[in-house]
């Protein structure tokens, strides 16, 4: 079983483009839900046209309590992925990553969009594949989880061991809500992680986004 939670926060006008690359899936994901943090950008009309499941927040809760309740809430096992209203996967993504024996299923990225070549100028050294003529590709390399996060927050997980633990946010040693997640779900919960070197994700850096790369 594969639960998809479609993010969005003001990404409504976005969403189509990520749902279609969801059921154009080679391994369809059983179950996709829509949710919007309370930006009340007519989320609901794309859930009527696809015939999806729709969560509209009365008040905007925030990246960690969103996606922890999603979790602790939303979905009862199985793995699920939350995955970004503003991105979209490749056709074969959750075939591969389905067909991984791990409970962290992580991949590489191709960061698109108007800020795409900006933004991928701050990752760190050797972490980014230059492409002549294409979008930059985000290479992940292990590192020390207890100290520095390596896995995107749009990997798919075994729901079990992450309701164990839960998102946090940032006000838990600097974490951001992924990596606590993470962290927890390897160091506490003895999760096991397969990182996928192949870009299935497609990550939009764009004017909209939360955090612009030009502040």
């Amino acid at each position: 079983m594969i639960t998809v939670f479609v993010a969005s926060y003001g990404y409504a006008h976005l969403a189509g483009g990520c749902v279609e690359s969801l059921l154009s899936q080679t391994r369809k994901p059983d179950r996709i839900v829509l949710v919007d943090d309370a930006a009340h950008d007519r989320l609901e009309v794309v859930g009527e046209i696809y015939g999806l499941e729709t969560i509209i927040r009365d008040h905007n809760m925030g990246t960690t309590a969103n996606f922890d309740d999603l979790l602790k809430n939303h979905v009862d096992g199985g793995r699920m992925m939350m995955l970004g209203a503003d991105n979209w996967l490749r056709p074969d993504a959750l075939e591969k990553m389905a067909s991984v024996d791990a409970d962290i299923v992580s991949t590489d990225i191709t960061i698109t969009g108007e800020w795409a070549i900006e933004w991928a100028k701050k990752l760190p050294a050797g972490e980014v594949e230059w492409r002549d003529g294409g979008y930059p590709i985000w290479r992940f390399r292990q590192k020390d989880i207890a100290k520095d996060n390596y896995i995107h927050g749009s990997s798919l997980y075994n729901v079990e061991k992450a309701k164990r633990v839960g998102y946090k946010g940032n006000d838990i040693n600097g974490m951001c809500e992924d990596w606590y997640l993470w962290r927890g779900m390897l160091l506490e919960q003895g999760a096991t992680h397969t990182h996928i070197a192949e870009p299935l994700l497609y990550y939009r850096r764009h004017r909209h986004n939360f955090n612009k790369v030009h502040e």
